[in-house]
């Protein structure tokens, strides 16, 4: 197509406005929950681990940090283009109305993951309850990347913790922000932001063979996350509120626990966004989380138990609804406040 069909093209696209982007957002978060994932062949996110797998394999052996850099570029126009082309698909005017949000709140949702986030978890709290603790381990490095054969019990139940808030920030909150945050092209800000969080599970380690190659992609994470990771205190915290209250009726104190922990020991991890989320869990939990020989987050609290898993993934799981409810309303609000300034 030429510049002036592309033109055409676009004339005849119009933008998707709140309502649209609120419809594509809650569909999306059903699709989530209800279906889970696509397969890996229909995945985008797949889609994009192979173009950085492809690009990793034929990276130069010197100049490696300028590579790094082509790399994540290519990799974030790659991805952009991808949420680029399903919004202007799925609000084409050819397009039956109700196939477009299906088709956009299916990419969308490719970004985030509350299904394939909590269900693991609740498998390995039955591995560890029935002491099938060989299965559990196996089934950690789903997890974390420690060395599951020199875990306890409450080790492993902290990592899984641990391992959930964390993921909270960059599996959930993080893509729908970037989708809130760039409006009507919300679909490239969370395929943008899913691009750079990709790479940083990639090529974004402190060994010999990826540190050159993956610093910039590393520390674009860290840059991406950063507002994410400290808004999420506030989501688990009101998630502990809720949980708490449905639970025994409620005790206000779990929310200010939660805000503390985070406040004080959220900058005590090697990472400098991980350690809010988890920080958080731990007040709201009352648990200690324990990465062993790297950090220790509520040492004075009791160690965590397996039974903490379950009461981890209600929490991480109403902190996810939450923050979808929230974001909804965020839209319907500053459009409102927008349009009458119009």
């Amino acid at each position: 197509m030429g510049t002036g069909g592309e033109a055409a093209f676009m004339m005849f696209t119009p933008l998707p406005d709140a309502g649209d982007l609120i419809s594509i957002l809650l569909l999306a978060a059903v699709f989530d929950i209800i279906i889970g994932e696509p397969p890996a062949a229909l995945h985008p996110v797949v889609w994009i681990g192979k173009v950085i797998d492809a690009l990793k394999k034929v990276a130069p052996t010197s100049h490696r940090k300028a590579y790094g850099v082509f790399l994540a570029v290519t990799t974030i126009v790659f991805a952009s283009s991808i949420g680029y082309l399903a919004m202007v698909i799925s609000m084409h005017p050819a397009v039956p109305q109700t196939l477009g949000y299906l088709i956009a709140a299916y990419f969308l949702k490719s970004t985030f993951a509350i299904r394939s986030l909590l269900s693991p978890a609740q498998k390995i709290y039955e591995e560890i309850v029935k002491n099938n603790l060989k299965n559990a381990r196996a089934d950690l490095p789903i997890y974390v990347s420690r060395d599951p054969s020199k875990l306890n019990t409450d080790q492993m139940s902290s990592a899984v913790i641990e391992s959930m808030a964390e993921n909270f920030v960059d599996g959930i909150l993080s893509p729908i922000f970037y989708y809130i945050l760039l409006g009507p092209f919300g679909l490239v800000g969370a395929y943008a932001y899913k691009a750079v969080n990709t790479l940083d599970s990639m090529v974004g380690y402190k060994d010999d063979v990826h540190f050159e190659l993956g610093y910039f992609s590393a520390k674009l994470d860290d840059v991406l996350n950063w507002i994410p990771a400290r808004i999420s205190v506030i989501f688990i915290a009101i998630a502990a509120l809720i949980v708490n209250i449905s639970a025994d009726g409620g005790r206000i104190s779990v929310f200010f626990n939660s805000i503390k922990s985070a406040k004080v020991e959220g900058r005590n991890t090697p990472s400098p966004n991980s350690g809010y989320p988890i920080a958080a869990a731990s007040g709201a939990l009352g648990i200690r989380l324990e990465k062993p020989g790297t950090y220790v987050l509520g040492d004075e609290l009791n160690q965590p138990k397996p039974k903490d898993i379950k009461r981890a993934s209600q929490l991480i799981g109403t902190a996810a609804i939450l923050s979808i409810a929230i974001f909804t309303i965020t839209i319907h609000i500053s459009t409102n406040i927008l349009n009458s300034h119009i």
